[in-house]
């Protein structure tokens, strides 16, 4: 028997190799033995790669749908995305700067035991109507915050204000004296109603290069050392610091420069004892101002020739540059201002704790123990650098905002003697030049003085 190779058919295997049959030769024909189900057509895996492909043109045309509906709803992300970074930008400069900080339970905690403690000390010297209305809502927030600390702290903010609030009214039932709004009958009509045009225009007597500074007469009512002088006090170095003060003792001595007298308080820019920004005021026969890179006032007597001071309350209390007056252009270095009224002096500057927002705190020279006294202090919601200049009168504080280059307007006040503020004022003030150093009240005179970039300006206060 013969064997013989027979090639059937020379289709391909998968292993890329044809298919060999074993026949045998029988009258004069090729018998074998086919196994036809070796070539037999795969369905199963046919149908199974069929339905991947199904699957996979399914799959392809629901991608398709999502990147046609993705690509359409991108405008409309973009624009979301635009309006939550624009609102955001605020906050990220607030935190940038330093101007925020998270609002804690521990810290409202602590801030409420202090006012605890406080309203205590008041209640058992004024035992009266007002401390003890104080006292129950002390206690009603204290409630509050023990509430918040077991479930709720979204409201914190809100217990926040109320908190700021009883702080304030605290702070104007501490030992006011009977005088505290002034002397003068017109501190009880009210607000101030009106203000003049410039009744005194005068070139700055260090000349108009001297853009930064502070003038006025003296604002001691009772004072009999200086009663009728006038005084200039440039910053003559980057229109930041200063340690000279030049006094006059009449108006017309004023007005004619003449007879002048100039005192040094510090013996160079650097010094501690420099005046940083334009924040001096003439009380009596001393002259207040803003320490050299601190958060201290200093008191120089034109007697003595002896420095003293007093360092602000406040948690981050502003300086060298961190809460200048701005509203559109900053006032470089004005951070702490100091202010005379009828009631006596003040200090207005901002703090980390009080989120960037104005704080005024009364001053008080002891002149038997010789020691400048911070005695009371109010926190205001009105942020400082929103605002381009500030006084005080009657013991309510008055801020300014730009308008125009020759024009700025007051248009908030805070009374110290109730806590309450009024942002609906509209009173303008008239300008010669763009930018206002200082503004400061005094109650001899009820006159404004604002030193405008170089200009020595006066007004006329009504009430």
């Amino acid at each position: 028997m013969l064997l013989f190779l027979l090639l059937l058919f020379t289709s391909i295997l998968k292993d890329g190799h044809a298919q060999r049959v074993l026949g045998q030769k029988k009258d004069d024909s090729c018998h074998c033995e086919v196994n036809s189900t070796m070539w037999s057509f795969p369905t199963l895996k046919y149908e199974t790669v069929l339905l991947q492909v199904q699957t996979c043109e399914g799959s392809l045309k629901s991608l398709q749908e999502q990147v046609l509906q993705s690509t359409n709803s991108l405008p409309q992300i973009d624009a979301q995305v635009a309006n939550v970074t624009a609102r955001l930008q605020p906050f990220q400069y607030l935190h940038h700067q330093g101007l925020y900080t998270a609002l804690s339970l521990r810290q409202l905690g602590q801030e409420l035991s202090q006012l605890e403690s406080d309203l205590i000390a008041i209640h058992t010297q004024l035992d009266n109507t007002q401390t003890q209305k104080l006292s129950k809502e002390v206690g009603k927030l204290r409630e509050d915050v023990e509430r918040m600390q077991i479930s709720d702290t979204v409201n914190i903010k809100s217990v926040k204000e109320n908190l700021r609030y009883l702080k304030n009214s605290v702070e104007s039932c501490k030992t006011i004296p009977k005088d505290f709004r002034g002397q003068d009958r017109y501190c009880f009509k009210g607000l101030i109603t009106n203000i003049s045009e410039p009744v005194t225009t005068k070139i700055a007597p260090h000349g108009k290069n001297y853009i930064s500074g502070s003038w006025g007469r003296q604002a001691q009512m009772d004072s009999e050392g200086e009663k009728d002088s006038y005084w200039v006090q440039p910053l003559v170095n980057g229109h930041i610091w200063g340690n000279t003060v030049r006094v006059y003792q009449t108006y017309e001595d004023f007005m004619a420069s003449v007879q002048h007298k100039d005192y040094t308080f510090a013996p160079s820019y650097t010094h501690a004892n420099t005046i940083e920004g334009p924040s001096g005021v003439l009380y009596g026969e001393a002259l207040y101002y803003h320490c050299f890179r601190s958060a201290d006032i200093c008191r120089y007597d034109l007697k003595t020739n002896t420095v003293k001071r007093v360092t602000l309350p406040g948690t981050g209390v502003g300086f060298n540059n961190k809460f200048p007056y701005c509203y559109y252009d900053c006032r470089t270095h004005s951070d702490i201002d100091v202010e005379a009224d009828e009631t006596g002096l003040w200090a207005l500057y901002a703090t980390v704790g009080n989120h960037g927002n104005l704080v005024v705190s009364r001053l008080v020279w002891d002149s038997e123990a010789e020691t400048l006294n911070v005695t009371q202090t109010w926190e205001t919601r009105l942020f400082k650098k929103a605002v381009s200049n500030a006084f005080m009168s009657c013991g309510v504080m008055y801020a300014t905002r730009y308008v125009d280059d020759y024009k700025d307007e007051v248009f908030y006040a805070f009374d110290t003697a109730t806590g309450k503020e009024d942002n609906s004022l509209v009173l303008p003030l008239e300008k010669v030049a763009k930018g206002v150093a200082s503004l400061s009240y005094n109650p001899i005179n009820k006159q404004l003085y604002m030193y405008n970039d170089g200009y020595l300006l006066a007004y006329q206060v009504y009430f």
